[in-house]
């Protein structure tokens, strides 16, 4: 294979399993490992890696994975296999006969759980070769907004979830008026002028009301008076005739249709009819041909009531899979409750890195491929409440990051050490103890370092330090300057190592480190966002933006910014 195809492969190998985005490193090695002798060609390796990257990088992640299935349908390959041995089998699912569903409601901004369950329906459907659609629940014109619906498409992008149709709840009204006049006329439904609370106090007692008994011509009427704006909003609901005793509450005679008086980003203000959650969902279903519903738990006790819909309609119902929901602790995914750090000014928007937005774990430093991986290693289908630790993901994330990222030097809370007898110069030390593809660094060294604070802080007369790749010295007096001696070049044991930075080099670097936003389920951790202010290296100005490297000792970091060497801390 050509320098330039190997290039390419690699480069869309990369960006497909990172969201759409290549980096240069991990390519070369690849290139590398591929081909032992490139080694002796590492320029023209390094230059064609780069060509590769921008070009991939200009990709959309569908045509990314188009054009590596044509080129290496094997590395596609591998991976839905290795998939599908760790996902359990779905039940009565047929190869090529699957249909299944992203069904976000766009009244906030995607977080982890939404993810967690994309994935589950967007590898199912591959792992049976069948279908998926993204379909936006966008029947409430009050939540909805432009911002959000993008704020999914670019997320399962982001996740390297791809759909093969896409449709709105809202594009279907007309149909949506057609099912309720069906129900009416079979006398299944009809229209109630009773207030919310008497609602809910009679589906309380299991009673029913005097609108129930109305025929179905008065229906009809009042029916088209809610569709005309003879009714104002508030005044008359369209509810279903269920059954008022049942256990399940969901069955006592829910509401169908509500009148929302507020224009719809999609279609103005041609309706002010809506459906609420469980018509429009029991009817879209049928209309995409979903076969399996994945979702969270919360929703099972509305499975009862939304097969009945359908059975009233004569239409078929799917398979339900559901799954206790994905929460972690210390972190809500309740769009309330994020949107009240906002409104007390701890944050100041929906990619803040302590969020669970996808757009905060995105900025924070979390792989698109760590998600993906722990949903597949994490998921049961349990009923069991389960709230996951941040460390069991971070793991994940570790492990990815661990063979490919640069180790560089940064020293929190500096403190200059000042070292006698060494002649200084330059020293030369890898990006990566193991993979020596990425290269190594030179760094002028000479009498002045800024080291850690904590270190310098726990140092005492007499104590033998190294720092790491240079030399070993000899603490002789700490004080606002840690004064100390050379002791020779070659590694000692049983020496503490620490990192180091040359006061002449070093680069002003700051680092943001988040943690729990809530303290417990109801109390805001105010000290849930630390600066951490130092010197790193002077290789620190060539780490990229998005691109996450292990300052050693400290953690792995992302950077945030281009004008100021400003990082995020993903984790340990």
């Amino acid at each position: 294979m050509r320098l330039e195809e190997l290039a390419l492969k690699w480069a869309l190998k990369n960006a497909v399993e990172h969201g759409g985005k290549a980096l240069p490193g991990p390519v070369i090695a690849k290139m590398i490992g591929e081909d032992s002798g490139l080694r002796e060609r590492i320029g023209e390796v390094k230059e064609a890696a780069m060509r590769a990257v921008e070009r991939v990088n200009s990709m959309g992640l569908e045509e990314q994975r188009r054009l590596l299935g044509e080129l290496a349908p094997e590395l596609l390959e591998e991976r839905r296999v290795e998939e599908e041995k760790k996902l359990p089998p779905l039940p009565g699912a047929e190869k090529g006969k699957v249909v299944t569903r992203l069904p976000p409601e766009p009244s906030g901004y995607m977080h982890v759980g939404h993810a967690m369950s994309g994935l589950l329906n967007y590898l199912y459907a591959r792992m049976y070769e069948g279908r998926l659609w993204l379909r936006f629940e966008d029947t409430d014109p009050r939540k909805v907004k432009p911002e959000y619906y993008e704020s999914f498409r670019k997320g399962y992008r982001w996740l390297g979830i791809e759909w093969d149709h896409e449709k709105n709840n809202s594009d279907d009204m007309e149909l949506f008026y057609e099912y309720a006049e069906r129900l009416i006329g079979m006398g299944k439904a009809y229209v109630c002028s009773c207030s919310v609370e008497r609602v809910r106090e009679l589906r309380r007692i299991g009673e029913e009301c005097e609108h129930r008994g109305q025929d179905v011509e008065t229906n009809l009427r009042l029916w088209e008076g809610m569709l005309s704006g003879r009714f104002r909003e508030g005044e008359a609901t369209l509810r279903l005739v269920g059954d008022m005793k049942h256990k399940n509450t969901t069955m006592r005679d829910p509401a169908l249709f509500r009148i929302v008086e507020h224009p719809h980003p999609l279609t103005g203000t041609r309706y002010r009819v809506w459906p609420l959650y469980d018509f429009a969902v029991s009817i879209e279903d049928h209309l995409c041909g979903v076969t399996h519903v994945l979702r969270t738990s919360e929703f099972a006790l509305r499975d009862e009531l939304q097969n009945y819909i359908r059975s009233l309609l004569g239409m078929r119902n799917p398979i339900y899979v559901e799954y206790s929901r994905f929460e972690f602790r210390g972190t809500p995914v309740s769009k309330r409750k994020l949107r009240a750090i906002i409104e007390s000014g701890l944050a100041r928007s929906w990619d803040d890195p302590r969020f669970p937005t996808i757009e905060g774990l995105r900025r924070r430093g979390i792989l698109p491929e760590a998600i993906r991986e722990f949903t597949i290693t994490q998921t049961g289908f349990t009923y069991a409440e389960r709230i996951y630790d941040w460390s069991l993901l971070y793991a994940v994330n570790r492990k990815l990051l661990d063979p490919k990222a640069r180790r560089l030097f940064f020293t929190p809370e500096p403190v200059k050490l000042r070292v006698r007898g060494f002649e200084g110069g330059e020293v030369e030390a890898p990006y990566h103890p193991e993979n020596k593809e990425l290269g190594s660094r030179r760094i002028r060294v000479g009498e002045l370092y800024y080291v850690p604070g904590p270190d310098a802080r726990a140092m005492r007369p007499g104590d033998l330090v190294r720092l790491k790749y240079l030399m070993n010295v000899r603490v002789l007096s700490v004080g606002e300057v840690v004064e100390a001696e050379f002791q020779g070049r070659e590694p000692l044991r049983d020496v503490k190592i620490i990192q180091w930075v040359p006061v002449e080099d070093a680069v002003e670097v700051e680092v943001l480190v988040p943690g729990p936003l809530y303290l417990d389920e109801d109390e805001i951790n105010p000290e849930s966002l630390k600066v951490v202010k130092g010197f790193g290296e002077s290789a620190v100005a060539s780490v990229d933006v998005d691109e996450i490297v292990q300052f050693e000792r400290f953690g792995f970091c992302r950077r945030d910014r281009g004008d100021k060497a400003v990082f995020i801390k993903a984790h340990d």
